[in-house]
């Protein structure tokens, strides 16, 4: 089954609904927190949510009852692959590098989950070197070439022919 993505609007009417499980129209009005949305945008959300796939409906009558076809765990699971994917080239080392940093996981709450001594060590930050300004450097503290024989030859070369070209 695939599963689609959900606006922050429709993910807060599926968590409504993901308490409710099965419901009518009138459910939904009744259990909404104050302030209730009106008839119309609800029922505009259900179908959206139909077409989604994550409500399937039966009639009644004149009447719909809707039932939720998407499990919460399922959603969840579509989420956090999506934010592992993309925000974390899926490594789940990444996400817990992440959650520790953040302080979201500690080391409690990881020992109930393993039988193993974890001691977690903080990251090393991340070193800057200091700019290097060459150029500076070079007009600050200039370095004395050293002649070579080549450079000397292709000088006196030059000095040749300036003499000549004086004495024409």
């Amino acid at each position: 089954m695939k599963i689609n993505h959900l606006t922050a609007a429709e993910e807060n009417f599926m968590k409504l609904f993901w308490k409710m499980e099965s419901f009518y129209l009138k459910d939904v009005m009744e259990q909404h927190p104050e302030p209730k949305p009106h008839q119309n945008t609800v029922s505009t959300y259900l179908k959206i949510l139909v077409e989604k796939g994550y409500l399937s409906t039966v009639k009644e009558g004149r009447i719909f009852k809707y039932t939720v076809i998407v499990p919460f765990e399922n959603y969840k699971k579509f989420l956090l692959k999506e934010l592992s994917h993309n925000f974390f080239n899926n490594s789940g080392k990444e996400i817990l590098e992440f959650l520790f940093n953040e302080k979201l996981v500690t080391q409690n709450d990881l020992k109930g989950y393993f039988d193993l001594k974890i001691e977690i060590k903080p990251t090393k930050p991340v070193k800057i070197e200091e700019p290097k300004f060459e150029i500076a450097e070079e007009i600050l503290n200039p370095k004395k070439e050293k002649k070579t024989k080549t450079k000397e030859k292709e000088k006196d070369k030059e000095k040749d022919k300036k003499k000549k070209k004086k004495k024409e």
